[in-house]
């Protein structure tokens, strides 16, 4: 009679694993993420945070990064900037530091509108924010949910700014509705 049950709970829990959607399991694995498996960066700023999901950056089919999303439990996507959470990009290729704050300044406004003067301080701000890279650079950016953006390239900090329109803005490039990569966006916020 025991060695029946012991096979029907068995059973039973096999069968929860195999059937799962993989929206579940994603939040099962993203449930065990440790404190150990955190950057080290977040082990003191972030330490509830949690990996909600990862996604890779693609160019003409060329990998530019992979993309990690951290946050606390409670992170509701659709108000990401009054959350504590980071993005961490790891990239597979040599970028230079300009160009990316750039392109972030381009990928901002399809987030929202903002003045020439800002679009001219924020640029400043992320040359400054962002060296040149190499593969295995990391990049991560973190934001405490009332404004404050701090920005560590591979463990050293480069920039911090407390901007609530900025922190929107530039966090939206990857986690708003218009994002230009709604794949990516989809994958780091674990909805794939």
């Amino acid at each position: 009679m025991t060695s029946i049950r012991r096979r029907q709970a068995l059973a039973w829990g096999a069968a929860n694993v195999i059937f799962s959607s993989p929206i579940a399991m994603s939040k099962q694995l993203n449930a065990m993420t440790t404190t150990a498996d955190l950057p080290v960066e977040l082990r003191t700023a972030l330490p509830a945070a949690r990996l909600v999901g990862t996604g890779v950056l693609r160019f003409f089919g060329l990998r530019v990064y992979e993309a990690r999303l951290w946050a606390a439990p409670g992170f509701l996507p659709e108000n990401y900037a009054q959350h504590a959470f980071a993005l961490e990009l790891v990239y597979e290729r040599k970028l230079e530091g300009k160009a990316i704050a750039e392109r972030s300044i381009a990928e901002m406004r399809r987030v929202g509108n903002f003045t020439e003067e800002q679009s001219r301080q924020w640029l400043a701000l992320m040359t400054q924010a962002f060296p040149d890279v190499a593969a295995g650079d990391r990049l991560l950016g973190l934001c405490d949910g009332q404004g404050e953006v701090s920005f560590v390239h591979n463990g050293k900090q480069t920039v911090r700014i407390r901007d609530a329109e900025y922190a929107r803005l530039f966090f939206g490039i990857w986690l708003a509705p218009q994002s230009s990569s709604p794949a990516l966006r989809t994958a780091l916020l674990g909805l794939s």
